[in-house]
């Protein structure tokens, strides 16, 4: 995991759904959850990022996102 991928976890906002504005480490961990169980992340480096913030929430890492977000 690099520092720039932090970073955009903190910082890049859902383009879409149920949540769509809200930053990436801000969705629940369920919203991500349903994703995995459906195998059905989104393609690209999006997909990518949401994978990582499934894995950063499920090991309670989010302390470390947070101090990250800009504004």
């Amino acid at each position: 995991m690099e520092r720039q991928h932090l970073l955009e976890i903190a910082n890049t906002q859902m383009p879409f759904g149920k949540y769509k504005g809200r930053v990436l480490i801000d969705l629940p961990e369920e919203y991500l959850l349903w994703f995995a169980r459906k195998d059905e992340f989104p393609q690209g480096h999006l997909g990518e990022l949401m994978q990582l913030t499934l894995a950063i929430k499920i090991e309670g890492l989010e302390g470390l996102i947070n101090p990250l977000k800009r504004g």
